[in-house]
């Protein structure tokens, strides 16, 4: 089944009835998404839920002076949006990028408040999924006031090596908040460290 992925996914958050677990499927439909393609882009109303089947998305904003900062990545089984857009719809201040080619499921925001209102369980999906991102948001934002670069980069190394592994140099820099140049100076002294 093409959206076992995403059933598993939901069946680890919530206890939910066959027939209604099949209504919040039904509302989900399949997207390929080319390399770098944006699916949201900064001034559009967000208007979907994505889920990552296969691939890569990256969720950024540009800063005053025009550079990107990447604020997450959702890699396989995991959701993404413009959550900030899209429970106010008010026009979106992040993009929605692909970084690789990239297969999603994604959800329409109206068929997302429907089954809100329907289906109990997914409002505790949905209570389940807010809190997930206000935690990795709140944790990420610490890690920019408390941690230095290295620190950051070391604690990237043991809680998400698909990052490393997956990224190209550029975009690990970026989610880290440093250059490249710094994080290749990065990379020589941890390495010369373990000589």
């Amino acid at each position: 089944m093409y959206k076992q992925a995403l059933s598993d996914c939901i069946l680890k958050r919530i206890t939910i009835s066959q027939p209604n677990l099949n209504t919040v499927l039904s509302y989900f439909k399949e997207q390929e998404v080319r390399k770098d393609e944006i699916l949201l882009a900064e001034g559009e109303a967000s208007k979907r839920m994505y889920f990552v089947k296969n691939g890569c998305l990256r969720i950024y904003f540009l800063q005053a002076d025009g550079a990107e900062a990447t604020r997450y990545l959702a890699f396989e089984n995991n959701f993404a949006t413009g959550l900030t857009g899209f429970i106010s719809q008010q026009p979106s201040q992040e993009n929605i990028q692909a970084l690789e080619k990239t297969e999603v499921l994604y959800i329409a925001r109206e068929d997302f408040y429907t089954l809100l209102d329907q289906i109990p369980e997914w409002e505790k999906f949905y209570r389940s999924y807010l809190e997930g991102a206000y935690v990795t948001n709140t944790k990420r934002l610490m890690s920019f006031i408390t941690m230095d670069a290295t620190t950051r980069y070391q604690s990237l190394i043991a809680e998400h090596p698909t990052i490393l592994q997956r990224l190209s140099n550029r975009m690990v820099a970026n989610y880290l908040g440093i250059s490249q140049e710094a994080l290749s100076r990065l990379k020589h002294k941890l390495l010369n460290s373990k000589q």
